[in-house]
């Protein structure tokens, strides 16, 4: 694999159709185990909740088990949802994954899932945050629809950048993420800013944290824990600013909010400060990918696609993959294809030469130190195979 640019893997431990969550764990072992032979450099979990099609609820628990199944690959969280967890909770299960593992964990950090403590009194009905994929803050969806543009634009290097999607609101308000808030935090419970909860983490690792009134905290396992720290982000906002600020590398997702991947980066590399733990910026960024032998196949493998991201921006919650006979069998509405064509149109679904040039030209859009690949079929095989066929097809271009 060019070991310029690495490629890493994203898995959300998908659910097909007609299968069972026991499975799409049982793939992901699998899965990791052959994209770590392929020389695949990171493998990330996702955390969502309360989806039918996705079984991957608890990084930590799914990180543990990969971990232990593989040798070298480096495994981590893209990301933990800290409105769902405390900067001690987070700490505490890194730090027992790193004490089997260490070196080769990796602490992704994100912002949804809670409601923040100076938004505390405000109605239920908007500030409504979840770990689903497509859930942000509302600050920064009332900053994409703001932004939104009638026609996607192309970078210097091909990369389509798509109108920003502007549904953010409508999905935060809608009552499956209220139930969400419900369910994943206690009664009244607020959130620190995050700024606020990535500086108790890092003094928790670091072994400097202190109480307001002076009080020592160590987090035994935890403290000293040998963990690479990440912060996920959508947009140029908070998270960017977060991680430039404390000189932490950065991922950008262009797999979810790809209208907005360019200026995510920009942002983090403008605003960067050197840190002991790093003297540059360094980003990854992420796409949607699906590969085969021909691009005809990868079409095919890739039909449901659409569908499943349709699920997820109704507030249904992520459908069990499709079969691409299932998928063929859908009616589409022109609302309806407005609302994925976004997620559709990027991702990057073909040949191995076709997909390796649309990369390339992410790449260089983006300055990426590292790709992470996320991929999602129908059929395990499928799925394992484009892993194989991109990493064959990426190491040639080195």
């Amino acid at each position: 694999m060019s070991s310029d640019v690495p490629l890493s893997v994203l898995d959300l431990v998908p659910i097909s159709s007609g299968s069972t969550a026991a499975e799409a764990l049982r793939n992901t072992l699998d899965l990791a185990r052959r994209t770590e032979a392929a020389g695949y450099r990171r493998y990330w979990l996702a955390e969502h909740h309360l989806n039918p099609g996705v079984a991957g609820t608890s990084p930590a628990l799914v990180i543990s088990l990969v971990a232990g199944a593989t040798e070298r690959i480096r495994v981590g969280s893209g990301a933990v949802q800290l409105g769902h967890h405390t900067p001690l909770s987070v700490v505490e299960q890194f730090g027992l994954i790193d004490a089997l593992h260490p070196g080769r964990i990796d602490l992704g950090l994100g912002r949804s899932g809670g409601v923040p403590r100076t938004a505390a009194a405000a109605p239920a009905e908007g500030s409504g945050k979840t770990g689903a994929e497509e859930a942000g803050r509302a600050e920064e969806a009332g900053r994409a629809e703001e932004a939104g543009r009638a026609e996607g634009t192309f970078t210097d290097s091909g990369l389509y950048l798509p109108p920003k999607y502007t549904g953010f609101p409508k999905l935060l308000a809608s009552p499956r993420f209220r139930l969400h808030q419900e369910l994943l935090r206690q009664p009244g419970a607020t959130t620190p800013e995050y700024a606020e909860q990535i500086d108790d983490i890092l003094a928790l690792l670091a072994g400097e944290y202190r109480s307001a009134d002076g009080v020592e905290a160590h987090a035994v396992p935890g403290e000293g824990a040998d963990v690479e720290v990440w912060i996920l982000g959508s947009s140029g906002g908070t998270s960017a600013e977060t991680a430039a600020a404390r000189g932490l590398p950065f991922a950008a997702n262009y797999h979810v909010s790809p209208g907005s991947v360019v200026e995510a980066v920009e942002a983090y590399r403008k605003a960067f400060r050197r840190s002991p733990a790093l003297a540059a910026p360094r980003v990854l960024v992420s796409a949607d990918v699906v590969v085969a032998p021909d691009d005809a196949t990868a079409r095919r493998l890739a039909s449901g696609y659409g569908l499943w991201v349709r699920s997820i921006r109704t507030a249904e919650g992520a459908i069990p993959f499709p079969t691409p006979e299932e998928a063929a069998r859908h009616r589409w509405s022109d609302e309806d294809r407005a609302l994925v064509a976004d997620r559709v149109d990027t991702q990057f679904v073909g040949a191995p030469e076709t997909v390796v040039e649309r990369l390339a030209a992410l790449r260089e859009a983006t300055g990426a130190d590292e790709l992470l690949i996320t991929t999602i079929t129908h059929g395990h095989e499928d799925r394992v195979r484009s892993y194989e066929l991109l990493a064959e097809a990426w190491a040639k271009r080195a």
